[in-house]
């Protein structure tokens, strides 16, 4: 869930189906109720749509380590900023490996990370244009996150979720202020 991300373009998708997965587990649960199934099966169900959500986040946030790589080797970031990059591109790490784990004790299977991803290189020339990249990966990702949070059937995992978006929200205010943009330009997000 938990993603200097280099391609909107490509990320952009991800997060679209993030947010879109929300309604369809709200849809499968509502024709579960309507249907009769027993809790067993509805549990059952809501496990694996669960996992389908943790694994669209996990290949979200896998694409962000790889996104936060390409911005630290692309030579445009200087210190701090590539220091920031790099401990940014750690929370993702951090928010895959969490992902991954806890779709393993699901029962599910962790996506992969691709071999490769399309990330818009040629639009990032200067140290400002991959911090505005980043920050705006950074905001789809608190607007993924927050889709989210409320279809978790597991409360824990809705909890998790969270957590990241917090984390999320904080890189984008930390991006946006490198920037010399306000850092919370608004007082609630979508």
């Amino acid at each position: 869930m938990s993603f200097l991300a280099i391609g909107t373009v490509a990320r952009a998708p991800a997060r679209r189906a993030f947010l879109q997965q929300g309604g369809l587990v709200l849809s499968g649960a509502a024709i579960a109720l309507l249907s009769g199934r027993t809790a067993l099966a509805k549990g059952a169900q809501a496990q694996e749509s669960d996992v389908r959500i943790l694994n669209t986040a996990l290949a979200a946030e896998l694409e962000a380590v790889a996104a936060y790589q390409l911005g630290a080797e692309s030579k445009l970031l200087q210190k701090p900023v590539l220091d920031l990059a790099l401990t940014f591109q750690g929370h993702h790490r951090a928010h895959a490996e969490l992902l991954s784990k806890t779709v393993k004790a699901l029962g599910g299977k962790p996506v992969a990370e691709q071999a490769h991803y399309t990330f818009p290189t040629s639009s990032l020339k200067s140290q400002a244009d991959v911090l505005r990249f980043a920050a705006t990966l950074e905001k789809g990702a608190v607007s993924a996150y927050l889709g989210a949070v409320p279809v978790f059937d597991n409360r824990d995992l809705a909890k998790a979720a969270a957590s990241i978006l917090g984390d999320e929200a904080m890189h984008w205010a930390v991006l946006r202020h490198a920037l010399g943009e306000e850092p919370v330009p608004v007082a609630f997000m979508s």
